[in-house]
């Protein structure tokens, strides 16, 4: 990868940002993610709403989201929340930098990934702290293995 700069005749404190490859690749899209986060203030807690009260959770401490039936499970290092919401609309609160969607009803930390383990159809297991597992599906493992830098 080559990083140079280049004077513009843009005016003011703008900055133009051009990324340049043979194709579109899942590298270059995170690549386009990290670069228009950056102007951004990072998520570092976010609120959850359960049934009777909203409760403030740190990012960094959840460990895996998953659903279950209509109901999310959010797993965190100190407790369980479980509240109706949409994965899609949840991984969007998620910096997608350390969180990576695993299969179609999962999101895993990957500060908290333990291990990989091979299992049925191609198919993984991931296991997290805390003694949690989850499957990784064969259409999510190429974007976690990226992740992983494999």
């Amino acid at each position: 990868m080559e990083v140079r700069f280049e004077k513009s005749i843009i005016t003011g404190e703008e900055i133009e940002v051009i990324v340049k490859a043979n194709r579109l690749t899942n590298n270059v899209k995170s690549l386009m993610a990290y670069i228009n986060q950056f102007d951004q203030k990072p998520h570092r807690i976010l609120p959850i709403k359960t049934n009777d009260s909203i409760i403030i959770v740190k990012v960094d401490d959840i460990i895996l989201v998953d659903v279950q039936k209509n109901t999310l499970s959010i797993e965190t290092l100190t407790a369980k929340y479980l509240i109706q919401e949409r994965l899609y609309k949840f991984i969007q609160k998620l910096p997608k930098d350390i969180f990576v969607q695993v299969s179609k009803h999962a999101v895993i930390n990957l500060d908290y990934l333990l291990s990989l383990e091979d299992s049925f159809a191609g198919s993984m297991t991931a296991k997290m702290e805390k003694s949690l597992r989850t499957s990784v599906s064969r259409k999510y493992l190429s974007d976690l293995e990226e992740h992983l830098g494999l």
